[in-house]
């Protein structure tokens, strides 16, 4: 049984190739639990490295024992280091029990002091990507870390997350934009939000920034974009969070083509672990297109009629373009807004043949506030139902399931039209 899900399948006497040998390693982050003070300074001696410039350290005092009570109550990383001085016999049952509190994506580098090949096998088998050897050097520690990021064979590290409106104005930016604050906040990891509506988006006064640069200027650059120029165009907005603006004006107009987008989202799932796609309310090749190559699509509406029509004709088109993943996951917002007749959350999920994440309450004086103040929801009011909100869709769309809201709302009678959507 492995282990972790993540496994190198290297063998000890290879070598890290060209590639992983000389590009930068990503915006990752890394945990090192060390039990003795010269390797916490051998690990922190290896942040001089020019390669891991991008790369955010954190190291405890601790071994195996001491990550698992970690990550008891505390999200895991993208990497772990974790030293142990425990008899070979002994150190598989111990990543055993920390394998039980990781993330499946979560790399783990185990830095021991025992030779021995057998261990090593059995190591790598269970699924642990490299066991080093103390001691060892600090180039050692990045060949290792690069060969997992940016090696021959390694997988893109970012998820891809796309939110799509089933109706202008159903609020599919600002969902966006506070589920991806929530989870740079809470999961302590580089998140780049990247605003697709290059006329009219809206992020960059969300967040109270006026960058100079943004996606306008990726796509302008397709034939000569690389990871560096890439890097110049995002801005930074607050701990953990990262723009690629839209323009927001009308100077010009935007006739994108269907591959537009492709090169840059390829390069940011090479540096970004969490990427946030905010699309407008519009549908075209270049959307179908980028569309069919993410990780997850969420369906953003309002319980209404119109659009409970347009997230139906969504989520059809989208289960087509991604035949090998799951449906579309539906958020509803705007939940309870007064006098107005609902459809139930239930009865809109099932019409769709989509799983209902979450429900956001209306509440006009919490988003304008925040809306106008250029802040989050959770900053303005970090203990709102609608932050609670966010924060589920957030752990959902990440990979860290919360049980769903069962809040009940008004409902409205339509069970004619919703059986001929069902037969649709």
């Amino acid at each position: 049984m492995n282990v972790f899900n993540s496994k190198s399948g290297k063998t000890g006497s290879e070598k890290p190739g060209h590639l992983s040998g000389t590009r930068m390693i990503p915006r990752v982050t890394v945990q090192a639990f060390c039990e003795n003070s010269q390797t916490a300074q051998l690990i922190e001696s290896a942040m001089n490295d020019r390669r891991m410039s991008k790369v955010a350290l954190t190291t405890h005092n601790g071994s195996i024992q001491g990550a698992v009570e970690t990550y008891r109550s505390n999200p895991t990383p993208n990497l772990i280091l974790v030293e142990t001085s425990l008899s070979p016999e002994n150190i598989p049952a111990a990543l055993e029990e920390l394998a039980e509190f990781c993330d499946p994506n979560t790399h783990v580098i185990v830095l021991g002091h025992v030779n021995d090949v057998l261990l090593y096998r059995e190591l790598i088998r269970s699924g642990v990507d490299e066991y080093i050897v103390l001691p060892t050097d600090a180039n050692t520690i990045v060949f290792a870390i690069a060969e997992l990021f940016v090696g021959e064979d390694a997988a893109p590290v970012g998820r891809v997350m796309g939110f799509v409106p089933a109706k202008g104005g159903s609020g599919s930016s600002t969902t966006a934009h506070n589920s991806a604050w929530i989870a740079a906040q809470t999961l302590r990891q580089e998140v780049l939000i990247v605003d697709m509506d290059l006329p009219f988006g809206t992020v960059g006064l969300n967040f109270n920034q006026d960058p100079p640069n943004g996606i306008a200027d990726a796509i302008d650059a397709q034939e000569n974009l690389d990871a560096v120029m890439l890097d110049r165009l995002i801005s930074k907005a607050a701990n953990n969070i990262n723009l690629l603006a839209a323009p927001g004006t009308l100077e010009k107009p935007y006739d994108l083509a269907q591959g537009d987008f492709e090169k840059t989202i390829e390069l940011l799932q090479s540096t970004i672990p969490l990427i946030f796609l905010d699309f407008p309310h519009v549908w075209n090749g270049w959307v179908r297109k980028t569309m069919s190559v993410l990780d997850e699509v969420v369906i953003v509406a309002e319980p209404d009629l119109a659009n409970l029509r347009n997230a139906k004709g969504l989520a059809d088109s989208i289960r087509a373009l991604r035949p090998t993943e799951g449906s579309p996951l539906l958020v509803l917002n705007k939940v309870g807004l007064p006098k107005r007749p609902e459809i139930s959350p239930a009865e809109f999920a099932s019409a769709i043949d989509c799983e209902l994440i979450e429900q956001i309450p209306f509440d006009a004086a919490l988003f304008g506030t925040a809306a106008n103040n250029g802040q989050m929801i959770a900053e303005v009011s970090a203990n709102s139902k609608a932050n609670e909100a966010f924060g589920t869709i957030s752990a959902k769309i990440t990979g860290r399931e919360i049980p769903q809201a069962t809040q009940k709302m008004g409902k409205l009678d339509l069970s004619g039209l919703l059986k001929k959507l069902k037969k649709a």
